[in-house]
């Protein structure tokens, strides 16, 4: 099969970023970046779009670009944790309205068939151990012709963590990550039409493990995977997980590595000409994500 053999605990999932959502934007700077760059590649699409979903919306602050970007559509934030949407900023004018939030699984979501013309995931479908069955379920709500626009993290992510742990145990203590090739066949199966990825890494410098194991649990990105060890770590295992951890230690401190996968493909039956000849807003020109591909960020 194409998808890792692991399985999420997805309540633990909804708990964690439940848990998580009064501290989050603190530790987000991954977050912030990744969802910079990928609401700006947004200007490559041709879009008027009139009914925009934010999947994954967090703390809400891309849905909040998103109907700056676009003020005549219709702007939902989908989070399958409420305390997430509950952390949602207010309006800055008291006569603006709050964005729309709605407390959905990617997998089954509450939207009529072909009702949405932009689906936008900003580091969601890690978390979603069968990404067919979200790819699936965004081709269904999705206009023929919609845009789905997406990231998510890479089997490279965490590299150093995943090898300092395996030196201490053989118990999961990080979810498997899909490859491209992999969130590519997943796309099509799904009859997502002209899939085009890209990937870029990023490497962040920490002064030590806890100072990355504690930015990880303010993210709510804890260990879900259904195998995990239940309850407390052992000392000695701890132990040499940093001991081994401690023998990549740089100048800079210890590095850990996140690889970011970004996407994109349109809805069934979608007219999409194809790189670099679909006519764009004010002049421009459409062009796939993999065009506009970066050089690795250390």
């Amino acid at each position: 099969m194409d998808a890792p053999e692991f399985a999420l605990d997805h309540g633990a999932v909804r708990r964690s970023f439940d848990r998580a959502a009064a501290r989050y934007e603190s530790s987000a700077w991954l977050q912030r970046r990744v969802r910079a760059e990928l609401i700006d590649r947004l200007q490559f699409f041709p879009l008027q779009p009139q009914v925009v979903l934010d999947l994954g919306a967090g703390t809400c602050l891309a849905t909040v670009a998103l109907r700056q970007r676009f003020p005549q559509a219709q702007v939902i934030a989908v989070d399958v944790a409420e305390g997430m949407l509950r952390a949602a900023p207010r309006p800055r004018w008291p006569w603006l309205p709050r964005v729309a939030r709605v407390c959905a699984d990617a997998r089954r979501l509450p939207f009529d068939s072909h009702s949405v013309d932009l689906v936008y995931s900003n580091l969601m479908l890690q978390w979603c151990d069968r990404p067919d069955d979200a790819f699936a379920e965004l081709a269904r709500v999705l206009r023929p012709g919609g845009l789905l626009l997406f990231s998510t993290v890479g089997p490279d992510t965490l590299r150093e963590l995943r090898a300092a742990w395996s030196a201490a145990d053989r118990r999961d203590h990080i979810s498997l990550f899909l490859d491209m090739p992999e969130l590519g066949h997943a796309l099509a199966r799904a009859g997502l039409a002209e899939p085009v990825l890209d990937v870029e890494h990023y490497s962040h410098h920490y002064p030590d493990v806890r100072s990355l194991m504690q930015e990880l649990k303010q993210l709510g990105a804890r260990n879900a995977v259904s195998t995990r060890l239940r309850g407390l770590t052992g000392r000695g295992r701890l132990a040499a997980m940093t001991a081994a951890y401690e023998r990549l230690r740089t100048p800079a401190g210890l590095p850990a590595t996140f690889e970011i996968i970004s996407g994109a493909a349109f809805g069934q039956g979608s007219g999409a000409t194809g790189a670099g000849t679909a006519p764009g807003i004010d002049g421009g020109i459409a062009v796939p994500v993999s065009s506009i591909r970066r050089h690795p960020r250390r």
